[in-house]
């Protein structure tokens, strides 16, 4: 590979993995800082990626028969604490706004962490009977979190996601809801973002505030540590009660709806950084990669060249592919070098010698191998087989390193030991107390991940307290 500024500046993962990480973001023109702490700025290339994400989950969730809605951004303070959990829960993240102009406010006004309290208020105003239900409603927003320590996409004050809301008339009804949503978001990430995914429900502990049950979806990134990715929560009748959420049933009497809520957000352009990149930059899979063919003409200044590759530009958007010519005045090697740092999937290199020949080479990111193609008619379909391919592939190499990163402990000591030495998933049995879990917290910094309902017991007692345990949770040291 060509010698490059963009390249040689990017820290080496296995030196310093969250430098890398800050590297990548930056020299791939992700985001940028801006004046305030924890606010990002979205450059076009991060902001074409989250399109992309937004556009595959917002057609999954019509399928569904989702509507999207927009709330406001601010939150009376006296609406936010009608949940007493819900508004604990949120309260040390919360920013609040005083003033309007010049003047003090009557009540302060919360910026938006979220907006159950809101969905809430609406959902009592419209509902009356049976027959306004369910309400599936989702909302494309951003949300502000004041957090003390960020790092950009994966820990902001202010993030971008979407927030889905619905009620329903039965029990049934909402807990199929919740699960059927957290498997939206897993099959996202495997057939977009060629993710795998670790999934099951969080302990009490971690569950989100004011839920009956949290449902999460979990990445495992190059270092180790797990991501939550995604999340999804049973609320049962709490919200509704605090709200007065009610509705005639078909029996003509009054009953408190069934809740949910879930969200995914932009951490999953860390997910992706962090899953799939190399020391040289991004890897990006190809169905989220904002550019899929970086088309670089060699010797462009040599007639006929550069019109050679706008040419193959419009025949391979016609195809339906994502195409850039790279016609800067930089030397091949830096643009191969560029297309490489920011993941581009396939770079085209077309030179003299290939138009006589009618062919181009072609180069893919994953692997650095590259193969001629034909200049003929089928090269969009051929180009689209091959993208496929690198799809899968990726797939394959995360789902293995997941995999072989899911240890099992018997004793606290190997539990201990596995994640001194090998971090990743541990998996144990666990007594369902929070005392031990609050333990391996305090003592290694590892969090419950999940509590996986469909993997067998290996064993009938807690590790730590030695009590009967049931449940196989997954710990891990997370972002």
């Amino acid at each position: 590979m060509a010698n490059n500024k963009k390249n040689d500046a990017i820290t080496a993962r296995d030196v310093d993995f969250a430098k890398w990480y800050t590297d990548v973001c930056r020299k791939a023109e992700l985001m940028d800082y801006s004046g305030v702490k924890g606010f990002i700025i979205y450059r076009p290339y991060g902001y074409a990626m989250w399109e992309q994400i937004q556009k595959h989950m917002d057609k999954k969730f019509k399928e569904l028969g989702h509507e999207n809605v927009y709330m406001p951004m601010l939150i009376p303070q006296s609406l936010l604490q009608k949940e007493a959990d819900h508004v604990e829960g949120f309260a040390p993240e919360c920013a609040v706004v005083t003033k309007g102009g010049l003047d003090d406010l009557e009540e302060n006004l919360v910026i938006r962490p979220t907006s159950e309290t809101l969905f809430c208020e609406h959902y009592a105003k419209i509902v009356n009977s049976y027959r306004d239900l369910p309400k599936l409603y989702n909302q494309w927003c951003s949300v502000v979190r004041w957090e003390k320590t960020t790092r950009p996409f994966l820990r902001g004050s202010e993030f971008l996601w979407q927030e889905g809301h619905t009620i329903h008339a039965t029990e049934e009804e909402a807990r199929k809801e919740t699960l059927q949503m957290l498997e939206v978001y897993r099959s996202t990430a495997q057939d977009l973002l060629a993710i795998p995914m670790v999934t099951g429900r969080k302990t009490e502990s971690e569950k989100f505030a004011g839920a009956e049950e949290t449902y999460t979806m979990e990445a495992l990134m190059h270092d180790g540590k797990a991501l939550q990715s995604g999340t999804s929560h049973y609320f049962g009748q709490g919200f509704a009660k605090a709200f007065d959420v009610k509705f005639l049933n078909k029996d003509n009497k009054q009953e408190y709806v069934y809740q949910t809520s879930w969200g995914a957000s932009t951490r999953l352009l860390g997910a992706i950084i962090m899953v799939h990149g190399d020391d040289n930059g991004l890897v990006l899979p190809p169905r989220v990669a904002p550019i899929q063919v970086m088309i670089v003409p060699v010797m462009q200044h040599k007639e006929g060249v550069l019109d050679k590759a706008y040419e193959l530009e419009a025949q391979l958007k016609a195809a339906g592919l994502r195409v850039k010519v790279d016609a800067s005045d930089k030397t091949p090697g830096y643009k191969f070098a560029d297309a490489e740092m920011r993941g581009i999937p396939v770079r085209l290199e077309i030179g003299p010698k290939d138009i006589e020949k009618g062919q181009c080479v072609i180069a893919k990111r994953l692997d650095g191998s590259k193969e001629t193609y034909a200049l003929d008619d089928d090269l969009g379909s051929k180009i689209h087989t091959l993208l496929d391919q690198i799809h899968d592939e990726m797939y394959a190499k995360a789902l293995k390193f997941r995999d072989e990163n899911i240890r099992t402990a018997h004793t606290y000591d190997e539990f201990k030991e596995i994640l001194e030495t090998k971090a990743g998933y541990i998996r144990m049995m666990w007594c369902e107390d929070d005392a031990c879990e609050a333990k391996i917290k305090e003592d290694t910094g590892a969090t419950s991940r999940c509590i996986k309902e469909d993997e067998e017991p290996f064993g009938d007692v807690c590790p730590i307290c030695g009590k009967p345990a049931k449940k196989v949770v997954y710990f891990a040291k997370a972002y």
